[in-house]
């Protein structure tokens, strides 16, 4: 039982260490298709934040802090995310 467990921690850590290439490449994709429907205008604040997580992403790689970094790459899509939803919406309301 021991041996199982050390096993599926050992396994568990190699998953935490690795960095976070997908959500890396997501983030980019999400600010990327936001400042293209030029969220810059209504939603300024939400993509300057998904910016700053995007940032500090890359800054936390380049010290080896995965976990935390993947948790910022995804917190930068988000808020890419809700910058995209924003800029829809007010279209939506425009129509």
């Amino acid at each position: 039982m021991i041996r199982v467990l050390a096993i599926v921690l050992l396994l568990l850590a190699g998953c935490v260490t690795a960095p976070p290439v997908q959500e890396m490449s997501d983030a980019r994709q999400a600010i990327a298709a936001a400042e293209m429907a030029d969220t810059e205008r209504v939603a300024v604040d939400t993509l300057a934040d998904a910016h700053r997580f995007l940032a500090e992403a890359e800054r936390q790689i380049q010290e080896q802090a995965y976990g935390p970094a993947r948790l910022n790459a995804v917190r930068a899509k988000n808020r890419a995310a809700s910058a995209l939803r924003s800029i829809q919406q007010r279209s939506a309301d425009d129509d």
